[in-house]
């Protein structure tokens, strides 16, 4: 009954689905865990993928019914989510707006190139002003005919916690058995749809979001508030209480986008030893994270883990982090 209330929801398809699940022998052999698994969100093919694709066919289906002509969302310099609404939009024939945080540099890279290439126009301004900005700018645009449809930061409302509730009944069908999924949590969308759909599959191992910069009481409140907002949204028969988040926010260093050595090791560790590329905001965190919980015996060495990855490619590329990675 939940499965057909959740694909009632209008959708868009996008992304190559499912995307496949790898073992990392060598890499879990380094870490000293039994088994170590990979879900290839990073392959679901917009632009380079990522996990936000899975929310944009949501998104954008909503978009077109609306009759929108024109994409806005927010986001960092090398903003994933920014990059693959931009793509969406140039598929989908609309218009883009992004608003990013920091100045225009002199030479566009990473992501930022990307959201060039695909035409979107680039709105800069303060971090604390990044609200009110997208606010006026959404305004502006509506007032000259550009019927603009507002995507939140991150992908993050119902939609995309319906777009990973249904990652999860994925997984599921894929017969994967994992005692923990790991993965990268900020805007809050990914995690709840994850914990939302192990819900409806059943799923009985450890959910854990590695924050990238938020504290957990912040982050727990965001993810619970948009777990409660589906379930009332969509009328669905499910009950959750909040013991189910579980979020670690030791790993966050000196901030958002400011990697630590953990990080950059992560990242050169998954490319040395399994041939898979990581960034250093999100995954390059999420794998530190849980390689540190392995070594500290939070997942025990017998366990099964599965990482989920969920793209950022492009923000290798960035040249503030090509130097780190290349130091």
């Amino acid at each position: 009954m939940i499965k057909t209330l959740l694909s009632s929801v209008p959708r868009i398809r996008i992304a190559n689905l499912p995307t496949p699940i790898e073992k990392l022998p060598r890499l879990a052999a380094k870490i000293s865990v039994s088994e170590l698994l990979i879900k290839r969100d990073d392959l679901t093919g917009l632009a380079f993928g990522g996990n936000k694709t899975r929310k944009l066919e949501y998104l954008i289906a909503d978009a077109l019914s609306h009759g929108a002509k024109t994409l806005i969302t927010s986001g960092a310099v090398q903003s994933n989510h920014c990059r693959q609404t931009a793509a969406a939009a140039a598929k989908f024939g609309l218009d883009c707006y992004l608003v990013l945080t920091g100045d225009s540099p002199q030479h566009y890279s990473g992501n930022l190139l990307l959201d060039y290439l695909f035409g979107a126009e680039l709105v800069w301004c303060e971090r604390e002003r990044r609200e009110m900005v997208t606010q006026e700018t959404f305004q502006r645009l509506w007032q000259e005919g550009k019927r603009p449809y507002l995507i939140p930061y991150g992908g993050s409302n119902s939609l995309g916690v319906i777009a990973y509730a249904h990652a999860m009944i994925e997984l599921d069908e894929q017969g994967v058995v994992a005692d923990w999924i790991v993965f990268p949590s900020s805007s809050g969308g990914t995690q709840a749809g994850l914990v939302l759909g192990s819900k409806i599959c059943g799923f009985k191992g450890n959910i854990v979001g590695i924050s990238v910069d938020l504290d957990s009481a912040q982050l727990g409140q965001r993810i619970s508030n948009l777990i409660a907002e589906t379930i009332n949204t969509y009328s669905l028969p499910v009950k959750a209480d909040g013991s189910e988040i579980d979020i670690k926010d030791a790993y966050r260093g000196r901030g958002y986008g400011l990697p630590t050595d953990d990080d950059l090791q992560a990242v050169r560790d998954f490319a040395k030893y399994e041939g898979l590329l990581l960034d250093p905001v999100y995954t390059g965190r999420a794998a530190a994270g849980m390689i540190d919980l392995v070594r500290q015996g939070a997942i025990p060495s017998d366990a099964s883990v599965l990482f989920w990855h969920t793209g950022g490619t492009p923000a290798l590329f960035a040249e503030n982090y090509t130097k780190l990675l290349s130091d």
